[in-house]
């Protein structure tokens, strides 16, 4: 045959699975970098925010993993252990981490400037709130109550625990997707502060949609971005854009106040025949 059938969909968008950290609480994504320095130093080596940050967006003991192969951190490691950091290492670290994690969470848990509005706005126009995160079950029981305080509630929340890899693999994006009852894929958007996010979504086969400012690729609270020089700020927020498009990010904004025109875009590129 000459011509073959192909299937389009033309329908608008169904969901939208969101972050946490760095995307709709926590600005500046704080909570676990904060936590990561801490572990590290309590087994006598100290690292920098910086290289705390790396491989945020990660299930937390892959981070803590990812950390320790970094070779200027696993040198340090030697110097003070005389030997790199192996996996029995990466295991009491995370076992560490969790309970110093959980003790600190509710500080962080603020909502960004936004996260309501926009997801008000969602909700009106039919869409479901799914979400995402590197954080475990137990973590995120607490993130939870506390968003739920102050008036957030996704429908659908899935850790990397829950799952048999957490990010850049798709298969939390993929859960989302079953306990929303949602297809197809396309009609999905993956929203997110981190270039794991940002895999995640593509994985999946989704829309994405790259928040810049408020998370992990700026790494500063709002007063401290306010603060400085705005040839710095600017230059700084360049670098986090062109990070999350290089990253393959259908859409970077500052922030999930920036999201909703995003969402008419998309809705008209399906509309038209496209996909992500």
């Amino acid at each position: 045959m000459d011509f073959v059938f192909k299937r389009t969909y033309r329908g608008p968008l169904k969901a939208v699975l969101l972050d946490w950290a760095g995307t709709t609480m926590d600005y500046g994504c704080y909570a676990p970098a904060v936590v990561f320095m801490d572990v590290f130093k309590r087994k006598g080596v100290e690292i920098a925010i910086d290289e705390a940050r790396e491989p945020m967006g990660a299930h937390k003991k892959v981070h803590i993993r990812a950390i320790a192969k970094n070779e200027k951190v696993a040198q340090r490691w030697a110097q003070a252990h005389g030997r790199k950091p192996n996996e029995d290492d990466v295991e009491a670290m995370f076992r560490d981490f969790i309970p110093l994690q959980l003790e600190c969470l509710a500080q962080y848990a603020d909502l960004i400037q936004g996260t309501l509005e926009t997801v008000a706005e969602m909700r009106r126009r039919g869409l479901k709130i799914g979400s995402t995160t590197g954080y475990t079950g137990e973590m995120m029981d607490l993130l939870q109550a506390e968003a739920k305080k102050r008036g957030y509630e996704p429908d659908a929340t899935v850790c990397a625990t829950q799952v048999p890899a957490g990010r850049p693999h798709p298969y939390m994006c993929l859960q989302n997707a079953i306990l929303l009852q949602t297809y197809p894929l396309e009609a999905c958007v993956k929203i997110g502060d981190t270039l794991p996010d940002i895999e995640e979504g593509l994985n999946a086969s989704m829309w994405t949609i790259g928040l810049a400012k408020t998370g992990n690729e700026m790494g500063l609270t709002e007063k401290e971005i306010g603060a400085l020089d705005a040839e710095v700020r600017q230059a700084k927020l360049a670098r986090a854009y062109k990070r999350m498009q290089q990253a393959g990010a259908h859409y970077v904004v500052d922030s999930i106040a920036d999201v909703v025109p995003i969402l008419d875009d998309i809705n008209a590129r399906l509309a038209a025949g496209e996909r992500p």
